[in-house]
């Protein structure tokens, strides 16, 4: 899968995650999708590394999803802890 899928994906992916993760996020819908775009890069990125997953190729793939998903879910956790604490 491409870049640009992935980039796609990714911002499927973090609207997917601020609406798992609802609440007040502190950079406004720019940087959750900003957010979104790098988890869903992330998230193929760690499936591929560390599990060792080759299904992570294919755009329709529920496991790309899943990654990206929880991918965009770790950074927008990450990114609200660090915003609160500033």
């Amino acid at each position: 899968m491409g870049i640009i899928a992935w980039i796609l994906l990714g911002l499927l992916a973090g609207i997917i995650a601020k609406m798992l993760m609802p609440g007040k996020d502190p950079g406004g819908i720019i940087i959750t999708t900003l957010i979104g775009i790098a988890g869903g890069l992330l998230g193929g990125w760690l499936g591929k590394v560390i599990f060792d997953v080759d299904s992570i190729d294919g755009f329709f793939e529920l496991s790309t999803w899943v990654a990206a998903i929880v991918g965009a879910l770790i950074l927008l956790a990450g990114y609200r802890l660090v915003a609160r604490h500033k």
